[in-house]
């Protein structure tokens, strides 16, 4: 996630971190290219359809009404997630309180919230599809995380193996049928959050948007040089980059959102949001808390 103050207006326009551009440079040159062959032929006297480039211009806000629905889908999709992860936030830390209500500060709460940092960071590789951090192994026995990575979905293995002690520490007698239930509730509260998430992850968006948006843009962006040699003459190419950069920026930043999982400048910043925990955890126990994640180079990862 970029994390950065207000540019100037300078700055506005030199800015390529985080920016789009660079992924649409070559279909915004290609454009320009083309309005340039097209002008050059024109005036060589090649003869060349003229568009009435009102009647393209009525294409175009068709096309860019469609965009915008795509583009507030994606924004959805990357807002349920961010939503979904404060709620893991929110869960761990009332976690954390609640065990301090029915169970004191004993090492099997201690156990229990580490289990939850172990959760947590396990249910963020699962989502980005990466491997496992090392510092997991801090948490808790190296040969029960292993056996936690062995699972299909690895995340779901400390949420399991939390309800099994929390249902031991009751049959002991360490907590009480009302502190047993309001855990559970907490547990499943976490993994409703932990669904919601791998719903989004394991849900695209349907792949005929993909290739509608994709080839209206190309159509459109192609038709538009002829439309544009009256009425602004020279200037088309200028005019046909400047519209191939809306309409297929647009559709790049979709593209992007629509996966907010993933390691990318514009995801949801997860090991950040791990490290928040970690935080959270460490200061529920009395232990001295790990530093909060900076960004680097404007970026949160």
């Amino acid at each position: 996630m970029i994390v950065r103050k207000n540019p100037t207006f300078l700055t506005l326009f030199l800015i390529t971190k985080g920016s789009i551009v660079p992924k649409i440079a070559p279909k915004i040159g290609f454009f320009m290219a083309l309005s340039v062959i097209i002008l050059v032929l024109d005036h060589t006297g090649v003869p060349i359809i003229h568009i009435n480039f009102q009647a393209a211009s009525i294409f175009g806000l068709a096309l860019s009404l469609f965009l915008g629905f795509r583009n507030n889908a994606a924004y959805e999709r990357w807002w349920e997630a961010r939503m979904l992860w404060g709620q893991l936030i929110a869960d761990i830390r009332s976690l954390g309180r609640e065990t301090m209500t029915f169970m004191g500060e004993t090492q099997d709460r201690a156990e229990l919230l580490k289990l939850a940092c172990v959760f947590l960071h396990l249910h963020r590789t699962n989502l980005r599809r990466t491997d496992p951090p090392a510092q997991v192994q801090e948490f808790a026995d190296p040969a029960l995380i292993q056996s936690f990575k062995d699972m299909r979905n690895p995340a779901c293995g400390p949420l399991n193996e939390m309800a099994k002690r929390l249902h031991r520490i009751h049959a002991n007698g360490g907590i009480s049928d009302f502190g047993l239930r309001v855990l559970s509730q907490r547990l499943g509260a976490i993994s409703l959050a932990q669904a919601g998430c791998e719903r989004i992850a394991g849900t695209p968006m349907p792949y005929v948007y993909v290739l509608l948006i994709y080839r209206t843009i190309f159509l459109y962006c192609i038709l538009v040089p002829f439309g544009l040699i009256e009425s602004v003459g020279w200037m088309a190419p200028v005019f046909a980059g400047i519209i191939a950069y809306v309409f297929y920026g647009l559709a790049a930043v979709t593209d992007e959102l629509k996966h907010p999982f993933t390691n990318s400048v514009n995801g949801i910043p997860l090991d950040a949001m791990c490290r928040t925990v970690e935080i959270s955890v460490a200061e529920a126990l009395n232990t001295p808390p790990p530093m909060p994640l900076e960004p680097k180079d404007h970026i949160l990862t």
